[in-house]
């Protein structure tokens, strides 16, 4: 079996960036104490909805956000997917990217957002739209990292699925007021593509947005098999890396597939 906690994190406008990064960092080595995986959620630093502030604080790959949690995996000795915070590659281009480390400290997984949200306002008109479909081994197994509004595109998840995985992380800063699509939408990428999907939701109250909490994870047949209430909390749960193939072989739906 393979632990993970999902860290639920507050954002509001009311904490200084600095603060919750290290107060996200204590919670993540906290949680790193009984997982062998932790995951945060979207945009955690500055908020799923204040891409203003988000810009203000981007950073490179090198920079203290990466630098703070390559340290919390390698002192803990704990795989940690960092949720994402926005990249500054140079050259005025910004991705929400989100980061993987394994128990070394070790920067194993890179994932730019490829579907960026605001229909042409927000997130789609500030970011720039990563290109590749990142797929990594974890304790998981082929371990596929996705971003919010990815949840919506299923032809992404079949990617996915070309690429061997059998669970997806996905970081999400998803609001309160379309949080059903959220429950809906995990459990359907997750059935169609038998695989399980770990969803880290964001809560609290910013850039005008209640954001909705209730991080999940769902099973290769898209049962909710654990699941948070609205508030800042730890949502701790074993995952059985086999199970995946085990439900493609009982029901091999995916041997069925006509059109790729």
């Amino acid at each position: 079996m393979t632990r993970v906690s999902l860290l639920q994190l507050a954002v509001d406008a009311t904490e200084p960036v600095h603060e919750r990064v290290a107060r996200a960092c204590a919670a993540a080595a906290s949680a790193a104490e009984e997982s062998d995986l932790v995951l945060l959620p979207e945009l955690w630093p500055t908020g799923a909805f204040d891409l203003e502030l988000g810009v203000e604080h981007a950073q490179p790959l090198d920079g203290p956000v990466v630098d703070s949690l390559a340290e919390v995996a390698a002192r803990t000795q704990t795989w940690i997917h960092g949720g994402s915070f926005v990249e500054d590659a140079g050259g005025g281009e910004y991705f929400n990217t989100s980061v993987v480390f394994n128990p070394q400290g070790d920067l194993v997984g890179t994932y730019r957002k490829i579907h960026l949200f605001g229909f042409d306002i927000g997130e789609a008109a500030t970011l720039t739209a990563g290109e590749n479909v990142v797929v990594i081994d974890t304790p998981l197994g082929r371990t596929a990292l996705a971003t919010c509004y990815d949840l919506r595109f299923p032809e992404l998840f079949r990617a996915f699925v070309d690429e061997g995985a059998t669970a997806v992380l996905l970081a999400s800063g998803w609001p309160t007021k379309r949080i059903n699509r959220w429950k809906l939408l995990a459990s359907a990428r997750s059935c169609e593509n038998q695989l399980w999907v770990v969803g880290c939701n964001e809560t609290g109250f910013h850039g005008g947005h209640q954001l909705g909490g209730e991080s999940l994870i769902t099973d290769p047949w898209g049962d909710v098999v654990a699941a948070a209430d609205t508030d800042e909390g730890v949502l701790t749960a074993d995952l059985d890396a086999g199970y995946p193939d085990e439900v493609r072989a009982a029901f091999p739906v995916l041997r069925d597939r006509r059109l790729r």
